[in-house]
């Protein structure tokens, strides 16, 4: 029985995908470090829920923003697994000019 619990997770561990989502409102110099790169949690696969995260404020007005980032890790993607989908957390980034 354990071999079978631990062969779905390892299975599961194995199919869970990376996502991100781009957004780039001007271009911006390459290796740019992050103002922002912030761990946000989510329940229930985040149904339901949304964060918000002030690009303009956190970078000193919008036109100052260069490129926003919301990433699912790997490592995001295990804690999923390994909790069942009852913690989901996700990366956000922002990048300012």
């Amino acid at each position: 029985m354990k071999k079978i619990i631990l062969a779905t997770v390892i299975a599961a561990t194995v199919m869970t995908g990376c996502a991100r989502q781009t957004f780039i409102m001007s271009p911006a110099p390459q290796n740019q470090a992050a103002e922002l790169n912030k761990s946000q949690p989510f329940f229930v696969s985040g149904i339901g829920q949304h964060k918000t995260v002030d690009a303009a404020k956190l970078c000193g007005g919008a036109d100052k923003v260069a490129k926003v980032e919301v990433q699912q890790t790997f490592v995001n993607g295990l804690l999923s697994v390994v909790t069942f989908g009852v913690y989901t957390p996700r990366q956000a980034r922002v990048f300012c000019k």
